[in-house]
């Protein structure tokens, strides 16, 4: 603890001191501290008490929770409150990552099933890289509050926050720039580059500015600090208390890198240069005896590849363990992993080579998986900003460097992702789920989902953090009991315009058993971003044709949840069209590599029906059973798709099936 914030703490009043020249850049709301209420005035107050300049408070909890509450519940980095005090390691933690369940390959030419020995156990996640430093119990100390109350009283979170971010600062300043260390120590990491990284973002929210309402109805505004980059690097010695450490550099000046930007780790770390991005190589070797020989974890190509899409998972797990999961050639793959506390990124596979990740071949050849640390409902509620900003920054620029379309048939969740053949359907990840914030994730890529003036199809859109519907199954043990309220991205899809009606059906994820509930069961939802075709409307209802029925969601005048959209549609030419998972070539197109079955699924739509299209694409196999790319084989067809969004998941039709209206 430094000398300047002992002597105040001691004191019992933590105020900068007066010979200090004040800077008022963003150090107040724009109401003035004496006007400020609620969570506005909590972060003021700890500001004043602590000294430290309110504009960084503010930023720095912003980042790291866009100032919410979250009920009392930890992050996916197991961090609680509006200032993210981090905890102990998150209970329930898991063994390996969710998506080594099932076969993550999806080839039916090589079925892959995850051996004993993949993924490490808990205790080796626990100590498989440094775990972050738990920050709640320091924090704790120094403002004489129990833990129990940090975790649930967001008042007290925040002066222990404020606190805590003093007690990293060499020296008392209200000049904003002068906390830019400080704040880069408070990220938690002894990575300088991911500290870095973690401050540059907080000083990019200061410079911006923002607004907005928390999830427990605090409105909160953080001025602009528009001349901020002119902050100074503290001494040497400073960090961590360590040898010469320093971050070395100012905000705004051209940081050093080890591993990031495009040029890093010999030009292999695929990120923009306004990301640190780590370059953290997946296995590519040869396992098993001879007769019996396999190899993984992901193929690699001589050539670039088409991608259209952006698979975003979430981990089921922590980012302790990702290391040795990636480097282990029995395991799963994905192209990027990225941290929940403080949106640190490190890439795994080339985007020019194929990871193992969607549990769907095509979706696989044709897409970029991006495995985010965290849980879908247990484990931890909730999603940093840190992490929803670094993927936003990484996707934004994926997408353009790719030629990918910025729109949520091509950005899939790995529960947008169809199964290959109708016995793989239940088997389906269901990650992120409803919980992922679609809308702000948009947002952050400067491409917001807006209505479109005489639309004929509507695009699904909930207001986050006023919108919580019902969900079950986030308690282990007891599937049945409701979830805690909490913000979400879907809608509920009935079998008529009422409340109390059935859920509609999903035939081939359930059979004919009804759909739940569950926080873990689509089979009745909609998601943010997806656009369907209009079926129906009766009063505050909705009807759009889903899985090919007609299915109902509540969507008032007043507080809508879904907005008009526009685009091209498909409606069958015949009855009982057949939908695909894949889109794979006809027989005839086979020369060289081995037919792949094109086996339909239990799904058929019928004349009458509309689905919106999100692409159009020649069917293609490409057959990756080699070690050595060179065997690799691409099989070509004449068939065409087009994509459809059927229902939870897009899947595809032959386009000589339906009649396309634009």
């Amino acid at each position: 603890m430094q000398l300047w914030l002992a002597a105040v703490l001691a004191a019992g009043v933590l105020t900068a001191p007066a010979d200090v020249e004040r800077r008022d850049s963003g150090a107040r709301s724009p109401a003035g501290a004496a006007r400020a209420e609620g969570r506005q005035a909590d972060f003021a107050a700890a500001a004043r008490e602590y000294g430290v300049p309110e504009s960084v408070l503010l930023g720095v909890a912003y980042l790291e929770s866009r100032w919410d509450a979250n009920g009392g519940r930890p992050s996916t980095a197991g961090g609680y409150g509006p200032m993210h005090l981090v905890d102990a390691f998150p209970a329930e933690a898991t063994d390996g990552i969710g998506d080594a369940l099932g076969d993550p390959r999806g080839d039916e030419a090589r079925p892959m099933a995850i051996t004993p020995g993949g993924p490490p156990a808990s205790s080796a996640l626990r100590t498989a890289t440094p775990a972050h430093r738990t920050t709640l119990p320091e924090a704790g100390r120094l403002i004489g509050v129990a833990p129990t109350r940090l975790r649930e009283d967001p008042s007290a979170n925040i002066r222990a926050g404020a606190a805590l971010l003093a007690s990293y600062q060499r020296r008392p300043s209200s000049d904003p720039s002068d906390w830019y260390d400080a704040v880069a120590k408070y990220a938690g990491t002894d990575d300088p580059d991911a500290s870095r990284a973690f401050a540059d973002e907080v000083f990019s929210v200061m410079r911006e500015g923002v607004e907005r309402r928390t999830d427990d109805g605090h409105l909160v505004r953080l001025d602009p600090v528009p001349d901020l980059p002119g902050g100074e690097s503290a001494e040497e010695d400073w960090w961590a208390g360590e040898e010469n450490t320093d971050l070395g550099w100012a905000p705004g000046a051209d940081a050093p890198r080890s591993a990031a930007g495009t040029k890093a780790a010999g030009g292999r770390a695929e990120c923009p240069s306004s990301l640190h991005c780590e370059w953290m190589p997946a296995a590519y070797k040869r396992w098993g005896k001879k007769g019996d020989r396999d190899y993984g974890n992901h193929d690699r190509l001589t050539r670039e590849r088409r991608i259209d899409y952006i698979v975003i998972h979430d981990t089921e797990g922590t980012y302790q363990g990702i290391p040795s999961m990636v480097r282990n050639p029995k395991y799963v793959s994905w192209h990027y992993t990225i941290r929940s506390r403080d949106g640190h990124v490190a890439q795994h596979v080339p985007t020019k080579d194929i990871a193992w990740h969607a549990g769907n071949w095509d979706v696989n050849t044709r897409s970029i998986g991006i495995e985010h640390e965290g849980y879908l409902a247990k484990g931890g509620a909730w999603y940093t900003e840190a992490m929803y900003r670094s993927s936003a920054r990484l996707v934004k620029y994926l997408a353009a460097k790719h030629d990918i379309p910025l729109d949520r048939a091509h950005i899939l969740g790995h529960d947008n992702v169809p199964g290959t053949t109708p016995g793989t359907v239940a088997g389906m990840h269901e990650d992120p789920g409803p919980y992922w914030d679609w809308a702000h994730y948009f947002d952050l890529m400067d491409k917001p989902f807006r209505a479109a003036r005489g639309g004929d199809s509507v695009l699904i859109r909930p207001s986050y953090n006023s919108h919580r519907p019902r969900f079950t199954g986030c308690v282990s043990g007891d599937a049945s009991k409701r979830c805690p309220p909490h913000g979400a991205s879907t809608v509920w899809l009935h079998k008529s315009p009422s409340h109390r009606a059935p859920l509609v059906l999903d035939i081939g994820k359930r059979g004919g058993r009804p759909s739940t509930y569950s926080v873990y069961d689509h089979s009745a939802r909609a998601s943010t971003g997806q656009r369907f075709a209009v079926a129906e409307r009766r009063g505050d209802w909705t009807a759009i044709w889903y899985l090919g029925q007609k299915a109902w969601f509540h969507n008032p005048a007043g507080r809508p949840t879904a907005v008009p959209a526009r685009g091209p549609v498909v409606t069958p030419l015949s009855a009982d069209v057949k939908v695909y998972g894949r889109a794979y070539p006809e027989r005839s197109a086979y020369t060289s590599a081995a037919y792949q079955r094109l086996a339909p699924l239990k799904y058929r739509i019928a004349p009458g029906q509309r689905y919106t299209v999100g692409d159009t694409v020649t069917g293609s196999y490409y057959a990756a059973n080699a070690f050595n790319p060179a065997r690799h084989v691409t099989t070509t067809g004449t068939t065409r798709y087009h994509q459809i969004q059927l229902g939870h998941r897009v899947m595809f039709v032959m386009a000589k099936d339906v009649r396309l209206i634009r």
